[in-house]
């Protein structure tokens, strides 16, 4: 079959690869889309250390159960179509049992340390089938839609910590398919105002489709800065996000908020450059409280696959461009632009 193999830097071929062979526990799934992540981006452009080429990548998918070697377990079975939780944690260490899996000190992850998505077809080990990571998929939606449940599950995780509600004032800074992400669940959660910030003028004219209040383009003159307090009387919004791997805007955000807000560092930084110039006279004169996130855990992609299911989420304008497998590579340059939102690859085209 053929397969999206990463090899390293800007090094992603399509080539034959074997298919796989089930051991005892595994369940063979038949991809139906995998979407491409900002992660499979950066690792193509600077690479990844943690993967040991040759990878197949994708990890964003939904697939249907084609064999199982599985003793009966499950809760899924031949012919169910499904997401899967990609984390598999070690279940020993202090954050396993804390219930924070996703900072296992061992955790192996799809398309990481096991082939992805990026094929026709792909083994599930028999650890994850064993705990429950397949979700069966009841709704009549389409599987583009479903593979954002992973993205969507790391949006949540952060959500948990920012107790976002009816009282509080929203800003996004990245208009790119995690910022959109954020400020759709942040409406959801009953925010009063949500605004997206972003330097591509594509990205924000797309943004605006969403159910939020403004976009405010960011500029070198930070006019943007300005017109936020503008918008929130003065005072900032309570919850910053910062949806992008840029240390000018993890600067902003603490420029941005109002005094008690929560901010939310969601992108990490490059490996390469992974330090940020922050006016923290902010924390102690404003009262921040700064958090971080990673990663998601199970009850956070449980929650994200139901709300797409759900129907309420707007996955059908998130997924913009479908491609198949053997132009994977056109995805990058499609999302760097702006011109994509979100690219879904279709491995059996």
């Amino acid at each position: 079959m053929k397969a999206a193999v990463y090899y390293g830097k800007e090094d992603i071929r399509i080539e034959s690869v074997s298919e796989p062979e089930l051991d005892p526990g595994e369940v063979l799934l038949e991809i139906d889309s995998c979407c491409v992540c900002g992660t499979d981006l950066r690792t193509y452009r600077h690479g990844d250390k943690k993967i040991a080429p040759p990878r197949v990548l994708g990890h964003e998918f939904c697939a249907r159960v084609l064999a199982s070697r599985d003793a009966g377990s499950a809760s899924v079975k031949v012919g169910n179509r499904v997401v899967m939780y990609i984390v598999i944690p070690c279940g020993t260490c202090r954050y396993c049992r804390s219930g924070r899996v996703n900072l296992c000190t061992g955790r192996t992850t799809m398309s990481y340390h096991h082939d992805g998505a990026f094929a026709p077809r792909m083994k599930v080990p028999a650890t994850a089938v064993e705990r429950g990571h397949l979700f069966p998929i009841t709704a009549e939606i389409p599987s583009e839609y479903m593979g954002l449940s992973e993205p969507l599950g790391c949006v949540i995780n952060a959500h948990g910590r920012l107790g976002i509600g009816l009282h509080d004032t929203v800003a996004v800074i990245g208009a790119g398919p995690i910022g959109i992400m954020h400020a759709a669940v942040s409406r959801l959660q009953g925010a009063q105002k949500v605004w997206v910030l972003d330097r591509l003028p594509r990205r924000l004219e797309r943004a605006r489709s969403f159910d939020i209040d403004g976009t405010i383009p960011v500029d070198a003159e930070g006019t943007h800065l300005a017109q936020i307090q503008e918008l929130t009387d003065g005072l900032g919004p309570s919850v910053v996000i910062v949806a992008c791997s840029n240390a000018n805007a993890q600067a902003d955000a603490l420029e941005i908020p109002g005094k008690g807000a929560r901010v939310e560092f969601f992108g990490g930084l490059p490996k390469s450059a992974p330090t940020a110039c922050l006016n923290t006279n902010h924390l102690h004169y404003k009262e921040l409280t700064v958090t971080g996130s990673y990663s998601e855990k199970m009850s956070d992609f449980q929650a994200a696959q139901a709300l797409i299911q759900s129907g309420r989420f707007p996955a059908d304008r998130i997924i913009t461009h479908t491609l198949p497998l053997h132009r994977l590579n056109d995805a990058f340059p499609l999302m760097e632009s702006g011109d994509a939102l979100k690219v879904c690859i279709r491995p059996g085209t």
